[in-house]
Order: C-alpha cells, then structure tokens, then sequence
C-alpha cells in the first residue's frame, strides 16, 4: 500500500510538471535578434495585446513581374525568421512579396509563445499585409501550418499552403508521447483538422514521407479534410527540416484562383 502511495505522488508530481512546463517542449525559440538580410524590409508588427513584433519583407526584384501578391510565411517551432530566407527569395523569384514574422518570444521580440499568442501574432501580420495587399496566400510549416490554418478561418486567404501539417497539437504529441494522457494536459491545441474542415479556400499540402516528427498520415489527413485541396504532394524520401523551398515555389501559382 505504501509503494502504491509513493507511485501515485511520484505520477502527480510528474504530470503537475508536465502541466507546468509543457510549452517548453512545444516551442523553442531562437530569442536573439537576427541580423539584417540583404533586400530585406524590417517592419514592425502590433498585436492586439500591445506588442511589437519585428519581422521582414522582401520584395519580387526589379526584374521579376509583380504579381501584387503577398505570401505570409508562418514558422514552425524553433529558430527565428534568418532560417526562412532561402524561401523568401525562391518565392520573390515568382513574383511574390513575402512577409517572414517571427513569433512573440522568438527573434528578439518580447513576449511568451502560445497558441492565443501565436493567433494574435498572426492576425497583426495579416493587418499589415491587408493594408498594401487585396491578395494574401497563407504559407504555414509544421507548428505554422497551425497558425495559418487558424488564420484563414478568421481572415480567409486566396489561397492556403501547409507544410508538414499535424491534424492536432494532441495527435502530433500522442506520437512521441504515447504512454502520457497528453490531450487531457494540452493547454494549446491547434485542431488543424477541424479547422481545416471549414476552409474553402484553395489549399495545397506538402510533406514527406520520411519525416519522424509529423507522421505523414496526419498531413494526409489534413489533405483528406480540406474541401479546398487543389493538389497534396508527398516528397518522396523527405524528412521534416529538409528544405523545401523549390518545392514550393515550382507549385505556389497552382493555388492562385
């Protein structure tokens, strides 16, 4: 009886921890400020709760056609925006201006990440956007895919891109988590799959097949939701930090209407 008692204060410590400091194995922020790219636009972004926000834009070149399009880029879940460059300039190559934000808590901006958060932060790149711009594409990758997909249920986009899409915060987490209650301690969500139900919009879904932190089967279950779904590819042999920019630049005007 003793060593059940020792076991189940031993388990209640361990899920209190868990609770407590579980966003700590969600998002993992580069804090420090990048240092400026060439050809890039620092702007600032406002949040709804009083926060400022550096972030880039990056313009097609002067040879390039300007589509009049803008691209807001959601990241995952660790670095800083300095690590989407390579994107950036693939789709300005097309004809696109791209907005790459970083999230509060990352990039030097003030704040703590979260899912309210990362909706809040979003919502003030799509503003901004909206003030230059009638046509915006939401390009979202891994725990970004989240965001954008939250995003285009508040502001609906001309088109919508998911990278590596999870079908919920909770499903990605059972996968490495299995022998944790992890969707009874789950303080952020981000139902992706249920959202996605509601999205019209023209949507793309890009994965790997051999990415080890989003099963591909969740992507493809995001895909297999999205009334919207214009094309879903499947990178043969790619894993989850693969670079993906050529990919996505070669199929982006496929999604415009």
């Amino acid at each position: 009886m003793a060593k059940l008692r020792v076991a189940l204060v031993v388990l209640a410590l361990i899920v209190v921890a868990l609770w407590l400091l579980q966003r700590r194995l969600i998002y993992f922020p580069d804090r420090s400020a990048p240092p400026p790219a060439a050809g890039a636009e620092q702007v600032t972004l406002h949040t709804s709760d009083g926060l400022d926000l550096g972030a880039w834009l990056f313009r097609p070149p002067s040879r390039t056609p300007d589509l009049r399009t803008a691209v807001l880029v959601t990241p995952g879940n660790a670095g800083n925006r300095q690590g989407r460059t390579a994107l950036a300039r693939a789709l300005t190559e097309q004809g696109f201006t791209v907005l790459l934000v970083d999230y509060r808590g990352y990039g030097g901006n003030p704040g703590r990440p979260s899912e309210q958060g990362l909706a809040r932060d979003a919502d003030a790149a799509q503003a901004y956007l909206a003030d230059e711009f009638t046509r915006l594409i939401y390009y979202g990758e891994s725990l970004g895919a989240a965001v954008a997909t939250g995003l285009a249920t508040r502001h609906p986009p001309a088109a919508l891109i998911l990278r590596s899409p999870f079908s919920s915060l909770a499903d990605a987490g059972r996968a490495h988590y299995p022998f944790l209650p992890v969707r009874l301690l789950l303080r952020d969500r981000f139902p992706v799959r249920d959202q996605i139900k509601t999205i019209t919009a023209p949507t793309l879904v890009v994965y790997g097949t051999a990415d080890t932190v989003v099963p591909p089967g969740q992507s493809k279950a995001v895909a297999d939701n999205a009334p919207g779904l214009i094309q879903s590819l499947a990178i043969e042999g790619a894993g989850h930090n693969d670079d993906y920019s050529t990919a996505i630049a070669a199929l982006i005007t496929q999604v415009l209407p």
